[in-house]
């Protein structure tokens, strides 16, 4: 894989300890910083079941969905280790071969590792 390659991340920081309202407000404080980031594509996750009050777009929260290429991929980790620090995140990585890797990290130190296992399997042919 070049280093120009992108990977597909879905993140999921959603914590059942966290009320509705501070979740919501962490998932768009994270989306619109992950934007300013070089070489990453970060999108909000739409609800596929809104509720019927709802006018427009409904998203679901401690969800993003991200397209980031490899160069950028330990700024991203570094970037979730500095907002997220010793929260649970999970982080499905898709790449365009079709090769799917999923990690869980809940301190700093396990975020860095699954920077690391993301980086070898992305060689992996």
């Amino acid at each position: 894989m070049t280093d120009t390659a992108s990977i597909e991340l879905t993140i999921d920081f959603q914590n059942s300890g966290t009320s509705s309202t501070q979740q919501e407000k962490l998932t768009q404080t994270i989306w619109k910083q992950m934007r300013d980031i070089p070489g990453v594509k970060v999108d909000r996750v739409s609800d596929p079941n809104p509720p019927e009050e709802s006018k427009g777009a409904a998203f679901l929260w401690g969800l993003l969905q991200a397209k980031v290429s490899l160069s950028s991929l330990k700024n991203v980790f570094g970037f979730l280790g500095d907002r997220l620090g010793d929260k649970p995140i999970k982080i499905k990585a898709k790449f365009a071969d079709g090769r799917e890797f999923e990690v869980e990290a809940r301190s700093q130190l396990e975020l860095q590792a699954a920077e690391e296992a993301i980086q070898r399997f992305s060689q992996l042919e």
